[in-house]
This record gives structure tokens, C-alpha cells and sequence, in this order.
């Protein structure tokens, strides 16, 4: 039956980007320079980008009677993929996924406009003598800044960390930022690449859909039995041991972090839950005597009972045989 997965679509994105990228890979935000008085801001969607870090790269421009800045980002039509409502536009779960990212545009206020507005100010400020033009600019053709100057360059924090904040934490900008640089796909908002990745590896997608790396979309339709069988396939991954590792631990992190604790179950689930109204989804690995089980548990409905899935997961991890 087609569910919708909510969070639990991220087990999907997360692994895609650990197929395309090594656990150490980063992303960058830089400035470059061409000739002595334009500059171009360009970034890949770092979750973590600060006031601090933009300081940083605005501090190599130097004096000149004109000064002109381009902050390249990408067209307002792509910020939110298909299937997120309104009402999620307006928190920080479903903030704006933008290659320039004050802190993942979690506050509304700091959008684009902002980011400008608060670049405008500093430049004025360190050169109030200047002729200052800032324009925001698309992004869709950046091949021209290979042959600028590249002033200096704030990285992100390793792609493992990344990938732990969006699956672990849930964290929506984290996981879309990560699939658009490992699919090259920031100027479009289509997730059929994702949908091929899995039909190559053996899996029946035909009937499935996918709109968004998150799982914030409704759009989104799979079957548990989908990801029971990707799950079984991720174990023989070989970067399995960086895919579990990313999850969230019963009564240890992450969003499970509350559940079981100081019981038998504690660090025995590596899982991914999945939240939305009339969603909840459970899915993952259950380790007994070393053994990982697949699990897979997605409720749709006007009735979700949360408890009754983890009830129904520590029943599992007390059978005595599981097939």
C-alpha cells in the first residue's frame, strides 16, 4: 500500500549522497574577484553558513572608488519543492533551501533581501567613500567565475557530520542542501534522479513518487516494503558502517534519543522516524545478538498512536526468533 513516508524519504536522500560523495567531502562558500572592484559571493547550501563566515569573505575586499558585488543565488521558484504547504513555509522546518543560507534560513526574516541588506551595511560602513552596487543574481550559469579569483573560502563541516544532522536530527534544509550538490539539480526542483538511483539497484519504484529529499512534502508516496528491501540492501553497502552510523539510537541521539532508556532496547534501534500530521513512520535496523532486523512501520491516519509502534518494536526485539 502507497504510503506517505514523511522523514523516513531521508533514508533514501541521505544514502544517494553517500553514494555520489566521500564521508570527508565539504562544501564551500567564496568570494571572487574579477579585476580590482567586482566580486561574487557563491555558495553550495552550507546548513551551518553564519553572520561570522560572511564577515570573513566580505573582510578581502578591498578599497576602490567602485565596488561591485554580485550575490549569486538561485530563482525564488525553486526554494521549495512541490508539496510544501504553505502553513510549513512559514517555520523553520520548512525554510526556503537556498545556496546562501544565514543559519539554514531558519528565521524568516533573514532571507535573501536580508543577506543583502546586511552586506550593503558593511561594505558602507568599511568604505563609506565608495560607489557600492550589490545585485543579486541568478546562479544558473556560474561557469565564468572558473576564471575569476577566488579571494577566500569558508567550508562546511564534513559530509559525514551533514548527513548525522539530517537523518538523526531530521534536519530538512541539511538533507535538500545535500541532495541538490550531490544530484547537480539547484536550479530545478525534480527528484526523479533519486527515483532512477533506486530503480538501478534493483528496486520496484514504478508506481512510487518522490518530490523532496525531506520528506516535508505530502506528495510523496512509497511502500514499507520499499524501504524494508533498500534497507536490507544498504547492509551490504560499502559504506553501510557511515549510513547506520548517521541514524538516530534508541535512548541514545537523535530524535529516538527519548525512547527506551535504561532499558534492554537502548542502543539496539538505528532507525529514522518520520513526522508530519497523520504521519508517523519508524524505519530501520534492530540489532539483536548482533543481527540486524529491517524494520519498517509507517502509519497513516487521523488516529496515529506512536506508542503502539514502539510497542510493537519492543514486542519484535522479544521474540525469541526472528525471521
Amino acid at each position: 500500500m502507497l504510503r506517505i513516508p514523511a522523514s523516513n524519504l531521508k533514508l533514501f536522500s541521505t544514502a544517494y549522497v553517500l553514494n555520489k560523495f566521500k564521508p570527508s567531502r565539504s562544501f564551500q562558500t567564496s568570494i571572487f574577484r574579477k579585476g580590482n572592484d567586482k566580486y561574487y559571493l557563491l555558495g553550495q547550501g552550507d546548513p551551518d553558513l553564519n553572520y561570522s563566515d560572511i564577515y570573513k569573505l566580505l573582510s578581502n575586499i578591498t578599497y576602490s572608488n567602485k565596488i561591485n558585488l554580485n550575490i549569486l543565488e538561485i530563482d525564488s521558484k525553486y526554494y521549495w519543492p512541490k508539496g510544501w504547504t504553505n502553513i510549513d513555509k512559514q517555520y523553520d522546518y520548512g525554510a526556503p533551501i537556498t545556496t546562501l543560507a544565514l543559519n539554514s534560513n531558519e528565521s524568516k526574516y533573514e532571507n535573501i533581501e536580508y543577506l543583502k541588506k546586511t552586506i550593503e551595511n558593511y561594505i558602507f560602513k568599511k568604505f563609506p567613500y565608495a560607489s557600492i552596487n550589490i545585485d543579486i543574481v541568478d546562479n544558473s550559469e556560474k561557469y565564468y567565475l572558473n576564471s575569476y579569483i577566488e579571494l577566500d573560502t569558508i567550508t562546511s563541516n564534513p559530509l559525514l557530520s551533514l548527513i548525522t544532522l539530517a537523518n538523526s536530527e531530521s534536519h530538512n534544509f541539511t538533507a535538500e542542501s545535500l541532495f541538490k550538490n550531490a544530484s547537480n539539480s539547484w536550479n530545478e526542483n525534480e527528484y526523479i534522479t533519486l527515483k532512477y538511483w533506486l530503480k538501478n539497484r534493483g528496486l520496484k519504484v514504478d508506481n512510487l513518487t518522490f518530490s523532496d529529499a525531506s520528506g516535508l512534502s505530502r506528495n510523496n508516496r512509497v511502500t514499507t516494503k520499499l524501504i524494508s528491501e533498500f534497507l536490507n540492501k544498504m547492509k551490504y553497502a560499502k559504506n553501510f558502517s557511515t549510513f547506520k552510523s548517521s541514524l538516530s539510537i534508541v535512548g541514545v541521539r537523535g530524535t529516538l534519543a527519548k525512547r527506551f532508556i535504561n532499558s534492554e532496547l537502548q542502543g539496539k534501534f538505528f532507525g529514522k522516524t518520520g513526522t508530519l500530521s497523520n504521519v508517523f513512520a519508524l524505519s530501520g535496523y534492530l540489532y539483536k545478538d548482533e543481527k540486524p532486523i529491517v524494520i519498517s512501520i509507517i502509519q497513516n491516519s487521523e488516529n496515529i498512536d506512536r506508542d503502539k509502534t514502539f510497542t510493537l518494536l519492543k514486542n519484535i526485539y522479544k521474540l525469541e526468533e526472528c525471521v
